[in-house]
């Protein structure tokens, strides 16, 4: 330590990224002109020379303000010359010093200098050997990380007791950066200075740490890379032995089936760029793979293949009566679609949603379209799809991505304008992953689909020339902006007489075919048929007739192959039950008799139509309404219409004016598991109601539908097709309906409407008069009923041998 402060002019040595300290001998490199001229000052003299760092590395001509005050004053050991104009030399620092003033800067830095002294130490306290024994810890560490000798740095460390040389020691031979060390030359205080020194030495550690798990690291890839280039070339060498194809061949092929597609400019662009991105990745590689898949999807597409569209109406009419039996209505519809493409062949096509109830034929309809216009057809079944990924696809750099159901359907027809369907679209979800039904937005716009772009494929795809069929149960899950891109075409539910045709025509041949039985080996009357319909489906397709007629030609075929079988079977209705069991579903029955407060109402259902009858009783009591029969909101609030209506007409109906107060009435609807709801009971209610207030009998003969208002109005009601064909089966011959569905009576079944007497009606007056076997009333002049939508159901409790869950 200094205690006296020398002053004194010496030549200064600037550093670049170095700092000496007093008490360490170093050598370093000097190569820029004014640091040579001030060693060999140095040495002209007593080889004293002021060391000091610069604080920029970057600074080529230092000037006072470009260094650190606080430097070593240090004795020049040795000189060595090197090739060039660079020399080494070896220090010994000697005392701490301040720049005080510049003298010169040409040729060479002067200056003059003051030693600074270091401020006492005083006695070693515990502390103080905690800190010494922490240093000397951190520098064992720092010498094991760094590869050197650690016997030699700890004897010189550990030979002296200072804090203040301990300190100056290990910042010299560790490799803490230059401005830290600065720090530590700084501080004076030799306690302080040793704390600073384990501070900075621990954090340096800490990052020698990190470099060694990152070498370590590196290490491994480069053997692993090293392993793989060996078992790459010897592959290639095995391949090349065997006359397999390399990667040369691999990437040409790919490169010319590119070209040979003459596909649009960024589309080729984008894989051409691919194809380079392959001959860079080692050819075992994920990477190598992921882009092989992806060139291999987009080569897959049809480009520039279609098939030869065939437009001819005779053809087309022939091949959807071949296939289907009735939908008439759904034929023309669809023969127009022809008509169209055959008079304007480049307006876009429309998409067409075919909406009916299960087992109408909705799908094969689809079917028949792409064999009439001689396209290839794919079907796409969207029923619980709830990922937007699963129309649009991944992106490929998921793992295991993949194109959506759209491209995948493309690439499964072969063809770029096949007909596509997309099946159960009322049965999309959505969840947080997306909305499937936004993405089909795009695919079903023909303003937008010539450019759908797949997530996997990030290119361009022309859909606009493929046809699209969606298929759907029911519109009112069907998102509103998707709904308004598709033509609605209804499918209802098929007649008892239409299932009887297509039992006979397509499904028994088909079955019979199935399970190996000639035509003349069975035998099946048309009132055999006529019982599976009615008395074991309960349908409004064909599919469990079907199956029905599956499990006859079983039974058929356990006979004939049984030890005496017979030469033919023939099933009647006589002995079905012996094939296909006991009955499930028994026949409505029509009442013996004409009876008080029991009238026959018509129903809607899933499965098709069904007779509902309504009883009423009217005891003494204090005016309560009793509604019984698992009734929905909608039918109750018919109830409460029909007798407000029935109380404002009491004397015309010659009813007494407080009955309401003086009698109670039950109303029923029977078979109470089943739910039922629905406007449609309201003058089937009403006139039940007034023939147990009245005492007069109802025609059994007779059913009716129809809405009631409170004013006595009859408005109109939905799915009179089905409803009067389970009148027809009931037996009926005279059908009450809205004067306002009228018009309906149009649509329904032939022979429907020949075999039953339809009256139309406004008015429950004229409902009265029909229907009751007195006159109660003169009835008022019938107003004109406004229109109403047709009413919906969804079952809620099938039971064996009830009807399901009905909606009037």
């Amino acid at each position: 330590m200094n205690e006296i402060m020398l002053s004194q002019r010496l030549p200064v040595l600037a550093l670049r990224g170095l700092n000496v300290f007093p008490g360490m001998t170093i050598h370093f490199d000097v190569g820029r002109k004014k640091s040579i001229r001030a060693v060999e000052e140095a040495m002209r003299n007593n080889q004293e020379i002021f060391l000091v760092t610069q604080k920029d590395i970057q600074t080529d001509d230092p000037d006072q303000s470009s260094l650190y005050s606080i430097g070593t004053v240090s004795v020049v050991k040795q000189i060595l010359k090197l090739p060039g104009d660079t020399i080494r030399i070896l220090v010994e620092g000697k005392y701490r010093a301040c720049l005080t003033e510049c003298i010169q800067t040409d040729p060479y830095l002067y200056g003059r200098v003051e030693s600074v002294p270091e401020m006492p130490c005083g006695k070693t306290t515990p502390r103080v050997e905690a800190l010494m024994r922490e240093a000397y810890n951190l520098y064992d560490q720092f010498m094991e990380l760094s590869g050197r000798n650690a016997q030699d740095g700890l004897m010189q460390l550990l030979a002296s007791s200072e804090p203040g040389f301990a300190a100056d020691y290990i910042t010299q031979n560790t490799s803490i950066n230059y401005t830290d060390k600065q720090r530590v030359l700084e501080q004076l205080h030799p306690v302080k200075r040793l704390e600073l020194a384990c501070i900075l030495l621990g954090r340096e550690l800490d990052i020698m740490h990190l470099e060694a798990e990152i070498q370590e690291k590196v290490q491994e890839n480069v053997n692993k890379g090293q392993r793989d280039y060996y078992l790459r070339e010897q592959m290639r060498v095995i391949q090349s032995e065997l006359g397999e194809d390399d990667e040369e061949e691999e990437l040409d092929r790919y490169q010319t089936e590119i070209l040979a597609l003459k596909l649009p400019e960024n589309v080729e662009e984008k894989l051409l760029k691919e194809v380079k991105r392959l001959s860079k990745q080692p050819s075992n590689s994920q990477e190598a793979a992921v882009i092989r898949n992806y060139l291999d999807t987009c080569l897959e597409l049809p480009w520039n293949t279609r098939t030869r569209e065939r437009v001819d109406i005779r053809t087309a009419e022939r091949i959807l009566n071949e296939d289907h039996f009735g939908l008439e209505k759904v034929k023309e519809r669809i023969l127009e679609i022809f008509a169209v493409r055959k008079m304007a062949p480049d307006m876009p096509g429309q998409i067409i949603c075919l909406v009916g109830p299960p087992g109408v034929g909705k799908t094969s309809i689809a079917t028949s379209i792409a064999r009439a216009l001689n396209r290839k057809m794919a079907r796409v079944s969207l029923g619980g799809v709830h990922d937007e990924a699963d129309i649009r696809g991944h992106r490929k750099t998921y793992v295991g991505a993949m194109p959506g159901r759209v491209i995948n359907a493309v690439i499964q027809a072969g063809t770029r304008n096949a007909l596509l369907l997309f099946d159960e679209i009322d049965k999309l979800g959505s969840d947080y992953r997306g909305d499937p039904s936004s993405a089909l937005l795009e695919v079903l716009d023909a303003e937008q689909n010539s450019t759908f772009r797949d997530h996997y494929l990030e290119v361009p795809f022309d859909l606009h020339e493929c046809m699209f069929i969606t298929t759907a149960n029911t519109t009112s899950t069907i998102p509103a902006p998707l709904l308004d891109r598709m033509e609605v075409i209804e499918l209802t539910s098929y007649t008892d007489e239409e299932k009887l045709q297509i039992a006979k025509n397509h499904l028994l041949p088909k079955q019979l075919e199935k399970h190996g039985l000639r035509k003349s080996q069975v035998r099946v009357t048309d009132e055999a048929i006529r019982e599976i319909i009615a008395c074991y489906t309960r349908e409004s397709g064909v599919r469990n007739l079907e199956r029905q007629l599956a499990a006859l030609c079983r039974k058929c075929d356990m006979r004939f192959v049984a030890e005496e079988p017979p030469k033919r079977v023939t099933v009647t209705g006589a002995n079905l039950e012996e094939f296909l069991g006991v009955r499930k579903f028994l026949p409505d029955e029509k009442p013996a008799a004409d009876s008080v407060g029991l009238v026959t109402g018509l129903a809607w259902t899933s499965v098709g139509g069904e007779t509902l009858e309504v009883e009423v009783n009217v005891v003494d009591g204090a005016g309560k309404l009793e509604l019984t029969g698992n009734l929905g909101d909608v039918m109750k609030e018919s109830v409460h219409a029909a007798m407000s209506y029935i109380r404002s007409r009491a004397e015309q109906l010659n009813i007494p004016a407080d009955f309401y107060k003086t009698k109670d009435i039950h109303v029923h609807f029977p078979e109470g598991a089943i739910p039922k709801d629905g406007p449609s009971a309201g003058i089937t209610i009403c006139t039940a109601m007034v023939s147990a207030l009245t005492g007069i009998s109802v025609r059994r003969d007779l059913a009716m539908t129809g809405e009631i208002s409170i004013r006595g109005r009859v408005l109109p009601i939905g799915g009179l097709k089905e409803k009067t064909m389970a009148a027809l089966r009931h037996g009926i011959q005279t059908v009450i309906i809205p004067e306002a569905n009228a018009k309906d009576l149009e649509e329904i079944d032939q022979t429907v409407r020949k075999a039953l007497n339809f009256i139309t009606v406004s008015h429950v007056d004229a409902v009265l008069q029909a229907a009751l076997n007195a006159p109660v009333t003169v009835g008022e002049e019938p107003q004109k009923a406004l229109p109403k939508e047709a009413n919906l159901m969804v079952p809620q409790e099938p039971k064996k041998n009830r009807k399901p869950g009905i909606r009037q």
